[in-house]
């Protein structure tokens, strides 16, 4: 038997489960598995590998992206240049190896949709998400500025508060890379001008679930293009399925 994993809190919403339940079914592959580790602290992580002796990978979700960094042997080039894990892999020798899947999940996602006069970009969050997205924007060559609660010279120069409308029109590209909205609290998104944001703006919401979070919602009434997190998730698994079998 092998087993493979979701590491994360609170993720019974999780997509990744029964994703890869159905691959297993529709491609036939025998003999494994794949379940929730819903842990409350990143403490309880030796223990998982302890007790789950056919581990051979997991995925990773908030909000340990950043966190389980240090329990890693090895850490690959780009996640480390990113500041963040989503994938791992334990090797035949036991050796754990963290990977981002993400940034390619994210880049292949947004790429066909984007446009000539899509030149900068919002990030609005910086937990482990946003690096990778960050890591992504910076390979397509598009200038991006994190927003968040607090100002912060370092990770987010803009605050929600200090978002005006200009700010808004010169940056086409807005991404959510923070939980606001995500099922069941489904009534809550980032605090931004929403009057600003017009057809040549495109939304990207990292959540899946809901389909079309009010973020998105709010964007599709200024006739903005909108993108929920579904692709790049799909995209992000299988990325982490070669790098398990590889």
């Amino acid at each position: 038997m092998t087993d493979f994993g979701l590491l994360g809190k609170n993720i019974s919403y999780s997509f990744s489960e029964s994703y890869f339940k159905i691959k297993f079914e529709d491609e036939n592959i025998k003999d494994t598995s794949y379940k929730n580790f819903d842990i409350k602290s990143i403490a309880e992580f030796p223990s998982i590998l302890k007790n789950n002796a056919n581990l051979k990978g997991l995925n990773v979700t908030i909000p340990y992206k950043e966190a389980v960094i240090p329990f890693l042997d090895k850490i690959d080039k780009k996640a480390e240049k990113i500041g963040a894990v989503n994938t791992i892999k334990i090797t035949k020798k036991g050796k754990i190896k963290g990977y981002n899947t993400d940034f390619y999940g994210f880049k292949k996602s947004l790429k066909p949709f984007l446009k000539s006069h899509h030149k900068r970009a919002l990030i609005l969050g910086t937990g482990g998400a946003s690096k990778a997205v960050a890591f992504s924007l910076k390979r397509l060559d598009i200038p991006y500025t994190f927003v968040s609660r607090e100002a912060s010279k370092k990770k987010a120069p803009l605050t929600y508060n200090s978002l005006t409308e200009d700010i808004l029109s010169t940056h086409e590209i807005i991404i959510n890379c923070t939980p606001l909205g995500t099922f069941p609290d489904i009534d809550h998104c980032p605090n931004i001008p929403y009057k600003a944001i017009t057809e040549k703006h495109i939304l990207f919401d990292l959540i899946y679930n809901p389909e079309e979070t009010l973020f998105l919602k709010k964007g599709k009434q200024q006739k903005a293009t909108i993108i929920n997190g579904y692709e790049m998730l799909k995209l992000q698994a299988e990325k982490s399925w070669k790098i398990w079998n590889s």
